[in-house]
């Protein structure tokens, strides 16, 4: 999984930066497993060790205890889920076919990587306030690209001009409407595929009707 530079701010008794990334991106692919399976608090970072292929010493090289790494693998799930909705934002043409590929993007990677989001939503109130500060400022920054392909859309006359906080509002939406897969999935993968979830989200979001669909709804 990715890890972002954000991650640097942890303490580590190895002072070579290029290992440590190495090393811990080594420890969150072992424990983000262990803690969807076991759970964070049933989780041991001798169990975390064994996982990783480290002897415990040398794990405590690298974290200073179990919640850095809690953040870390939070911290890599964000970096996955931005990463791959900044690549679809460079990706897009502009207009309608920006917002449709963002979107498209964004629930996919949701779809892969339910059990991890949804270990982010169970797990963050273990984590230290300074590190669920940071947890949640990771999370307004990828609605945050959300709102740039908005601002986008009403640029180009896709969308009608919109005031700031409808428009903050409309990109949380869509942060939360990729999570709903993740909850709902028990109830939704039973009537819908990812396909069909996203096709009709995205005709939602972007406000057209199958009897007019080159007209945009106001939201």
């Amino acid at each position: 999984m990715n890890l972002s530079s954000r991650t640097m701010d942890i303490p580590s008794q190895v002072k070579n930066p290029a290992l440590v990334e190495s090393r811990r991106r080594q420890i969150v692919d072992a424990t983000v497993l262990l803690f969807i399976a076991r759970g964070f608090h049933k989780t041991t970072t001798r169990q975390i060790a064994h996982a990783a292929g480290l002897p415990i010493g040398t794990l405590y090289e690298y974290i200073a205890s179990k919640e850095d790494i809690l953040y870390l693998v939070c911290d890599a799930i964000h970096a996955e889920v931005e990463q791959g909705v900044s690549e679809a934002l460079a990706l897009a043409k502009g207009g309608r076919d920006a917002l449709a590929r963002v979107i498209r993007e964004y629930f996919m990677v949701c779809h892969r990587m339910s059990d991890h989001i949804l270990l982010i939503y169970q797990e963050t109130q273990s984590l230290p306030n300074q590190y669920r500060k940071k947890v949640l400022e990771n999370e307004v920054r990828i609605t945050g690209l959300f709102m740039e392909v908005l601002a986008h859309l009403m640029a180009s006359g896709e969308l009608p001009h919109i005031e700031e906080r409808a428009v903050e509002l409309m990109a949380h939406n869509i942060s939360v409407l990729g999570h709903m897969w993740t909850f709902r999935r028990w109830f939704l993968g039973r009537h819908y595929t990812i396909e069909d979830y996203i096709a009709l989200q995205t005709d939602f979001i972007i406000g057209l009707s199958n009897q007019n669909p080159g007209k945009v709804r106001p939201f």
